[in-house]
């Protein structure tokens, strides 16, 4: 068993996440003051991707699927940016980010048929998402928000031993795999 999570711990490595760990069950905590600040609509997602609440389902529906699952890699992805402000900087390491976590999803399918796959931010996979009208157009590559969990992604760096604030000038964005080991 530790051969899976050191083997899923090297692949998060080689597909490129800057930094990884693994995190005891038992010290996640699923606040409902952060899913109240999805549906403040912060980052403009709520409501509008099958990746964000209330697509995601309630809290508890989230903490229910979450608990199919004894084991959470945390991965982070950190990108440089000009200054402070550079907003396009964010954006374009947002994208390379969810591209890291295709790549990863990818070579995960080749080692584990049932696992959890959580990113950043809702999906952009598509220009305009179908929620709510239709089902989602690429279901099998739909990622829920870790944040739409009602994580406190800076506590879930604190407990897998990786930086949440990688210095100036720098933005960083999570994910997390959950599965059985």
């Amino acid at each position: 068993m530790e051969h899976l999570r050191e083997e899923l711990f090297n692949l998060a490595k080689s597909v490129g996440f800057w930094e990884a760990g693994f995190l005891n069950m038992e010290q996640l905590r699923y606040y409902p003051e952060v899913r109240k600040i999805c549906e403040q609509n912060t980052c403009r997602n709520y409501g509008k991707t099958w990746a964000c609440p209330p697509a995601v389902g309630t809290l508890h529906d989230c903490q229910c699927r979450i608990e199919q699952y004894n084991t959470m890699l945390l991965f982070s992805g950190k990108y440089d940016l000009e200054d402070s402000f550079d907003f396009e900087g964010m954006t374009e390491g947002l994208h390379a980010f969810k591209k890291t976590v295709d790549v990863f999803a990818e070579k995960i399918d080749e080692r584990l048929t049932d696992y959890l796959l959580l990113s950043n931010e809702g999906c952009g996979r598509c220009e305009t998402c179908t929620y709510p009208s239709s089902p989602c157009r690429y279901p099998s590559r739909l990622y829920h928000s870790i944040e739409g969990y009602g994580f406190v992604v800076s506590e879930l760096a604190k407990h897998a031993g990786i930086r949440y604030i990688n210095g100036a000038d720098t933005v960083t964005y999570f994910g997390a795999l959950l599965f059985r080991q």
